[in-house]
C-alpha cells in the first residue's frame, strides 16, 4: 500500500477514465508501484490541464514512463 501521508501537496484523487485506461493497458501495478509523489504529480499534472487535446498528451506521456519503466517526466528515475 502506497503511503501518501507524507505528501506535501494536497493527494489527487484519481479520476475513473485514467483508472479505466492504466487497467485496459496492464499498467495499473506499475503505476501503483511509483512513490506516491509520482502518483500524486501525475495526476496533478494531468488533471490541470486547460484543453483536452493537452490532457491526453500529458496523459500518453505517463503511460509510455509507466511501460518503458526508468523515466519520470522525461528524468530518469532509478525505481
Amino acid at each position: 500500500m502506497t503511503d501518501f501521508s507524507k505528501l506535501k501537496r494536497p493527494r489527487q484523487p484519481m479520476p475513473a477514465d485514467v483508472r479505466d485506461i492504466l487497467q485496459q493497458r496492464g499498467l495499473l501495478a506499475a503505476y501503483q508501484a511509483r512513490p506516491a509523489y509520482q502518483q500524486n504529480d501525475y495526476l496533478g499534472w494531468i488533471g490541470r490541464a486547460k484543453r483536452a487535446q493537452t490532457r491526453m498528451k500529458r496523459l500518453e506521456q505517463m503511460l509510455a514512463e509507466l511501460e518503458n519503466g526508468g523515466v519520470y517526466m522525461k528524468m530518469a528515475w532509478k525505481g
